[in-house]
């Protein structure tokens, strides 16, 4: 996960709350409407060029994570032709309530000293006619999409959301000619290359301090499974004896469930996050594989042929307690477990057509996310649990798409070579 440069100064130049906590914290939860929140163009003071071009980029960024968060649904540009145009001094509410603005954001950029671009944010309750939080930004102009994303994950967290717009997602592409670990933002801009060798490299899983990738490599022509220390920039192995995959990180980063063959079978094993004091949580002859934590850490959920097709079992973390929790079709696979706890994405072929579906741990019940004849495979949740990222051939080779929840918004995020084996880090 990137690390903000010294350059990009954080200062909240106003209390978070200016009344009481309650009356704008909201838990945002699935069939509320969206909160209609204006956007007005920022303030640019003077006639810097600079500062005009930074703040329509800023702007624009804001606009595309704000929509796609799911709580918020700005207001169409239209309407603003209906109000007089926002202008320094004191916020005219009676006008952005009438067009039916519940919230309103505004941004003033200018240039400072040296050329880094200054962006302030200001949020307001429309309807209750107060200030909420504003938050001032400075940093180099190549930082802009960051700052932006910033200012955006503040205003998420007034309604107790998670923060996703300074999220990443890691991936496994050939696009130079080998199968390598990428990193992107959520929005699949800024596409890193992060290993750079002459064998593959798979199932990359973020730790949840988001510093560290574990992922399977083959470089002593056995699949190894290592971790990539993102801020020492070089990678340790964690289990050579057999084929070792799939790994992934309990929430709180102490420990690490992966599949290995090093007894001889596919079994899933528990280790510390370094790798040592692995242990074997099954024992049974067939595969056991895909394992991922539910958000408290207490239970796990993998992939299992023991009953003659893979399915979906979930185990209590020291492996007991086993039980199957998909049914009426013979294959399901690749488990991932939602933020929020009440959900399962998996994979499932039905007519040779591999899809995604969501299972929902309360009701027992399958919803399928995808409808396509394409095959779809590797889901990821996002941080919040509103969006999954997954891999898909949909348009040829195969590429990283993100859905939301409910299988609306549909969008492909990479173009480049074969790209596959998402994960959204925390």
């Amino acid at each position: 996960m990137k690390t903000l440069p010294v350059c990009l100064v954080l200062a909240c130049f106003a209390a978070a709350f200016l009344f009481p906590q309650q009356d704008v914290v909201l838990t945002i939860r699935e069939g509320v409407p969206a909160i209609a929140l204006a956007l007005p163009n920022f303030l640019v003071p003077g006639s810097s060029a600079k500062a005009q071009n930074a703040a329509a980029a800023l702007h624009e960024v804001l606009a595309a994570d704000l929509n796609f968060s799911r709580v918020f649904q700005l207001l169409p540009k239209s309407y603003y032709s209906y109000i007089k145009p926002l202008a320094p001094g004191p916020i005219a509410f009676k006008d952005w309530a009438s067009i039916q603005a519940a919230l309103l954001l505004t941004g003033e950029v200018s240039e400072a000293e040296g050329g880094n671009i200054v962006l302030e944010g200001k949020l307001y309750d429309i309807r209750a006619e107060r200030f909420i939080m504003g938050k001032r930004f400075q940093a180099e102009p190549d930082l802009l999409r960051l700052m932006a994303h910033r200012l955006a994950d503040d205003v998420l967290n007034v309604y107790g959301e998670k923060p996703i717009f300074t999220s990443q997602i890691v991936f496994v592409s050939n696009r130079d000619g080998n199968d390598e670990l990428y990193m992107m933002d959520y929005d699949g801009a800024n596409q890193t290359r992060l290993t750079f060798n002459s064998v593959r490299d798979y199932m990359p899983a973020w730790s949840p301090d988001g510093r560290r990738i574990a992922y399977t490599s083959y470089k002593k022509d056995s699949a190894g499974l290592y971790i990539l220390d993102l801020d020492k920039g070089r990678f340790e192995a964690v289990s050579t004896r057999g084929v070792n995959f799939s790994p992934s990180f309990s929430p709180d980063g102490r420990k690490l469930a992966f599949c290995s063959t090093k007894d001889g079978n596919a079994e899933l094993y528990v280790a510390d996050a370094d790798g040592r004091n692995a242990r074997r949580l099954t024992f049974n002859a067939g595969i056991d594989t895909a394992p991922t934590w539910s958000p408290t850490g207490r239970e796990i959920a993998f992939t299992s042929d023991r009953g003659g097709t893979p399915q979906i079992y979930i185990m209590d973390a020291e492996g007991a307690n086993v039980r199957r929790v998909s049914f009426g079709g013979n294959y399901f696979d690749s488990p991932a477990w939602s933020p929020t706890g009440d959900r399962i994405v998996c994979v499932s072929r039905v007519e040779n057509v591999f899809d995604l579906f969501v299972l929902n741990l309360r009701t027992r019940q399958f919803t399928k996310l995808t409808e396509s004849r394409a095959r779809n495979e590797s889901p990821s949740w996002s941080p919040d649990g509103r969006h999954i990222v997954f891999a898909s051939n949909l348009r040829g080779e195969a590429q990283i798409f993100c859905i939301d929840y409910d299988g609306a918004n549909l969008r492909v995020l990479t173009s480049r070579g074969a790209n596959k084996l998402p994960d959204w880090s925390p």
